[in-house]
């Protein structure tokens, strides 16, 4: 007879099964009664997305605190995936893009189009955009073999869209709007941008037309605004989307594949500070599809940026140089000034000419970059020029420093000067007679200067033109070219051999020599000021968004140069001569103020023809230096033809900061 009573095994199992049961149990009370509200949410909410918004950038002002470059609001449509049909419904997808498109071209409005395809003359065909052609064939977009025709490219959109059935100029409009949606990733994250800055009646159509607009919503952005387009358009610079090399090299620096970044000058420069600090949106999506949205950060503006330019001066410096340039001829000249504070680096005006109106840069840049007069190009920081006998000065210094002449030292000017089997003629074969440093300089005497430099060799010349900062960049913030200084590099570069003839002509200015107008101005300033190279600077300072704190940028000394005062003194006087006696003296005489020049002529071939470009570097006051200026005018004959620009801007520069009537310090003004 077996025992009734139960193993120990057997009352293990029982409880174990117990213990089990009573936990599920205890769970299911927990979920259904304890915690019943959160875990009903939990089983709603299918997923959420987090949206960036896009901060607006952070304004110019010029050193007064004068706006230049500020933000407004306006509208953009963008299709946000959370509404719009998934991609797998093409129909739904391309029929709600078809009606976005008749909107818009019924309202005038511009919506995106970077398919790198056109229809023309009864055929598909490439864009010129190579790089787009290119990124139209990769694997993640349309996945062809790099000998894909324009044909081929088109079937595979059409394939890839369900484009099939529209006519070929429709369906490369919706696909061109596909494409946007393809190539930027577009998700609930990242919602696409289709059309910019639209007018009022296209936000209202969509807004009241849900249905047929499924998807597109209406979203308020800050765009660029500028005080006067035309305005130091080279010196503040453009924005843009974000290209793909861009975002690839910045993504993980928080940039969004659909965000505004600087293209050139400031906004380029400066876009760590000018770009703002990106909000969120949050997008929950329940599990009946249904969405809400919170902004759970809000975006924080850029920061101030303060020039060192002045408003007034430099409207003053683009007046003057544009008239001057067609002085010289409306339809070839060209040209550049810059102003500089000489005990700064600060940068009060930069111009250059032909200029264009900023505004037109987005709507009509083929246009421009197409002007044979290349408005677009920057002369004063880009353009390279043979300085003349605006190289003198430096000649001197370095003459007079090495001892290869003194004050006293005296050549003999007959016209022309026999140098072994070459014959070199001074300016215009003028015969100057016997003259001193300080009286070559006031009548720009070849012949003295053939003879330093025939002193000095190609080696120590280049010393000191390095010394000035001449044939390296000046440390400006934006865009710059190095420029060159003539000697054996230079030869080689060229593919030739350096002789010594070309030392000779280095003397004077011309040889391979070739420096910007920003190099000229900063060259003159530390003659003007006794040695003190300054790196050059157009942001004065910056203005913290959250907390108003100013940070200044300062003077930077790049270099101590060293050089006696006597010799820089000797030098100073023979260029207070050009202003008194030489040929700019009738224009200077007028001014209240006491201006020290060089002027300077450089030959050049334009269209066969051997034609000249004036210069002049000037600093004022003589007896106690504050400002340098620097001017090119191409094809001008001669450096006393940019003397008017230079006048112009020291009447105005004296007559406007006075010791009457302080200018303001940025950080009391904007503070």
């Amino acid at each position: 007879m077996k025992s009734r009573h139960l193993s120990s095994r057997s009352v293990i199992s029982i409880f174990l099964v117990l213990l089990v049961m009573f936990g599920f149990g205890f769970k299911l009370y927990d979920i259904q009664v304890v915690n019943n509200s959160f875990y009903t949410a939990q089983n709603n909410t299918v997923k959420t997305y987090t949206v960036p918004i896009e901060a607006a950038r952070g304004e110019i002002v010029d050193r007064n605190g004068n706006s230049l470059v500020t933000n407004r609001r306006g509208n953009s449509i963008i299709l946000d995936a959370a509404y719009f049909p998934s991609r797998s419904d093409n129909e739904a997808r391309n029929s709600i893009i078809l009606n976005l498109i008749k909107l818009f071209e019924k309202n005038g409005e511009e919506y995106v189009n970077n398919l790198p395809l056109v229809f023309a003359d009864g055929s598909i065909a490439f864009t010129d955009d190579e790089k787009a052609v290119e990124t139209m064939k990769s694997k993640d977009m349309f996945n062809l073999q790099n000998y894909a025709t324009p044909q081929n490219c088109y079937d595979a959109m059409a394939e890839l869209y369900g484009l099939e059935d529209y006519d070929t100029e429709t369906a490369l409009k919706i696909g061109g709007i596909r494409y946007e949606l393809t190539r930027l990733l577009f998700s609930i994250e990242n919602p696409v941008t289709i059309a910019d800055d639209v007018s009022n009646e296209t936000v209202a159509a969509i807004k009241e037309n849900k249905a047929s607009y499924l998807g597109a919503d209406v979203e308020t952005i800050a765009y660029r605004e500028y005080a006067d387009p035309t305005l130091a358009p080279h010196i503040l610079g453009t924005v843009r989307k974000i290209n793909a090399d861009e975002y690839a090299e910045l993504k993980d620096s928080g940039y969004g594949i659909n965000d505004t970044i600087g293209e050139s000058g400031i906004e380029s420069a400066m876009e760590s500070e000018l770009r703002g600090i990106p909000g969120e949106l949050t997008v929950t999506i329940d599990s009946n599809g249904n969405v809400s949205k919170e902004v759970t950060k809000n975006p924080v503006q850029g920061n101030t940026v303060v020039l060192t330019i002045d408003k007034d001066l430099q409207r003053l410096a683009q007046e003057k140089l544009r008239e001057t340039c067609n002085t010289v001829s409306a339809s070839s000249s060209a040209g550049a000034v810059v102003v500089e504070d000489i005990n700064t680096g600060e940068l009060l005006a930069a111009a250059s000419y032909p200029t264009y109106n900023i505004n037109d840069y987005y709507e009509h840049y083929s246009d421009l970059a197409k002007n044979s007069r290349k408005p677009l190009w920057n002369r004063f920081a880009l353009g390279l020029y043979a300085p003349g006998s605006t190289f003198k000065p430096m000649m001197a210094c370095a003459a007079l420093e090495e001892g290869v002449i003194n004050e006293n030292t005296t050549f003999t000017c007959r016209g022309t000067w026999q140098y072994y089997d070459i014959s070199f003629g001074c300016l215009n074969h003028t015969s100057h007679g016997s003259e001193n440093v300080r009286e070559a300089l006031r009548d720009s005497c070849n012949i003295f200067f053939y003879n330093v430099a025939d002193r000095l060799k190609i080696t120590k010349m280049n010393e000191y033109g390095s010394m000035f900062g001449l044939g390296e960049k000046t440390g400006v913030e934006i865009n710059e070219a190095a420029g060159v200084l003539a000697g054996l590099a230079s030869a080689e570069r060229y593919n030739r051999k350096w002789q010594m003839g070309d030392t000779i002509q280095s003397g004077i200015g011309q040889s391979d020599n070739l420096f910007t107008p920003l190099q000229l101005a900063n060259y003159c300033a530390t003659i003007a000021n006794s040695g003190t190279r300054y790196d050059l600077h157009f942001v004065k300072s910056v203005i913290n968004t959250y907390d108003g704190s100013v940070a200044e940028t300062g003077a930077v000394v790049a270099e101590d140069l060293p050089i006696s005062a006597g010799t820089f003194s000797i030098v100073k006087e023979g260029m207070r001569m050009v202003a008194t006696t030489g040929a700019p003296a009738s224009i200077f005489r007028r001014l209240d103020v006491n201006v020290a020049c060089k002027t300077g002529t450089s030959q050049v071939r334009q269209n066969g023809e051997i034609v000249n470009n004036g210069f002049l570097i000037s600093f004022a006051p003589y007896e106690n230096p504050e400002i340098s200026i620097a001017s090119v005018i191409e094809l001008a004959g001669s450096g006393t033809s940019t003397a008017e620009i230079t006048s112009s801007i020291i009447d105005y520069y004296y007559s406007n900061n006075t010791d009457e009537a302080p200018a303001q310090q940025t950080g009391t003004l904007l503070n």
